[in-house]
C-alpha cells in the first residue's frame, strides 16, 4: 500500500489491535494465535504478500520472548528434554525461514493457503484421534521428544510455512508436537524459543517490506495477550486445552484455505 498509514481508519487500527491481542493470547495459551494478525493484515488492508507477511513475522520477535520468560518462569523450559527440543528447534528455523520467505516470491498464496488450512484440518483431526486413546496407549513422560529427527522436521517445516505467511510457528509446532506424545506446556515452551528464532531470520529476510507502524499496532497488544493467555495456559487443565486446540484448527483451517 503505498499508504499515508495516519490516515487509515480507526475502526481498522482497532479491529487490528484487537486481533493482536487475541492472537497473542491464543500464542501463550493453544498454539495456534499467530496466524491471526496474518490474516487481519491480508483481509483488511491492501498490503502486499510480503508485507504482511514482514509486518506479521516482526511482531513475535516480541511476543516470542515473552512467551519464553513467561515459561521460563513456571519451569516448563528446565526439563533437559524440552530445552534440547527447543534448541533443535531454533537450528532447524535458522535453516528454514528464509527458504519459505523465498518460497513467499515464487508461489501462490492462495494455493498455499489452500494446502495449510488442509493440514490445519489433519493436525486437528491427528489430535482428537490421539485425546481418545486411553492413557495406557499414550508415551511414557521419559520417552517424550526423544526423537531428534523427528522434532528437527517438525521444526523444518513449520519454519518453511512459518516463512512463507509470516508466523512465529507455534501455531504449528504445538499441535505437532503434541501429536507426538509431548505435554501441551512443554510443546508450548519450546515453541516459544522456536518462535523468537523464525521471527528474527524471518523480520531480516523482509526487512524492507515491513511496515512498522502497523507492527507496533499489533505487536504491543499482541505482547500483552501473550502474558495473559500464559496465566490462562498454566491454570487450566490439558485435556481441556487440547479439545479446545481441536476446535482451533478446525476454525482457522476454512479461513486460512481461503485467505
Amino acid at each position: 500500500m503505498g499508504i499515508d498509514i495516519l490516515q487509515l481508519a480507526d475502526p481498522l487500527i482497532l479491529g487490528l489491535a484487537v486481533l493482536g491481542l487475541v492472537g497473542g493470547v491464543g500464542i501463550s495459551t493453544l498454539g495456534p494465535g499467530g496466524v491471526l494478525p496474518t490474516i487481519g493484515l491480508f483481509s483488511l488492508t491492501d498490503l502486499t504478500t510480503a508485507q504482511v507477511a514482514g509486518t506479521a513475522i516482526v511482531t513475535h520477535v516480541g511476543t516470542g520472548i515473552a512467551g519464553t520468560l513467561a515459561y521460563a518462569r513456571s519451569g516448563h523450559l528446565q526439563d533437559r528434554e524440552t530445552r534440547r527440543s527447543a534448541v533443535i528447534l531454533v537450528a532447524c528455523a535458522i535453516a528454514g525461514t528464509p527458504l519459505g520467505v523465498a518460497i513467499n516470491f515464487a508461489i501462490s498464496t492462495r494455493i498455499f493457503g489452500w494446502i495449510l488450512g488442509i493440514f490445519l484440518a489433519v493436525v486437528a483431526v491427528l489430535l482428537w484421534w490421539r485425546e481418545r486413546q486411553p492413557e495406557t496407549y499414550r508415551p511414557a513422560a521419559q520417552n517424550r521428544l526423544r526423537s531428534t529427527g523427528a522434532v528437527a522436521v517438525i521444526g523444518f517445516t513449520v519454519a518453511v510455512a512459518s516463512g512463507i505467511v509470516g508466523v512465529g510457528g507455534p501455531m504449528l509446532t504445538v499441535p505437532l508436537l503434541i501429536a507426538t506424545g509431548v505435554p501441551i506446556l512443554e510443546s508450548l515452551a519450546a515453541a516459544q524459543v522456536q518462535s523468537i528464532a523464525i521471527a528474527a531470520v524471518g523480520s531480516g529476510a523482509y526487512l524492507m517490506s515491513i511496515d512498522w507502524w502497523l507492527a507496533a499496532i499489533i505487536g504491543i497488544p499482541e505482547v500483552i495477550g501473550v502474558v495473559i493467555g500464559w496465566k490462562i495456559a498454566t491454570a487450566v487443565p490439558a485435556r481441556i486445552l487440547t479439545r479446545t486446540l481441536c476446535v482451533v484448527l478446525l476454525a482457522l483451517a476454512p479461513y486460512v484455505a481461503i485467505g
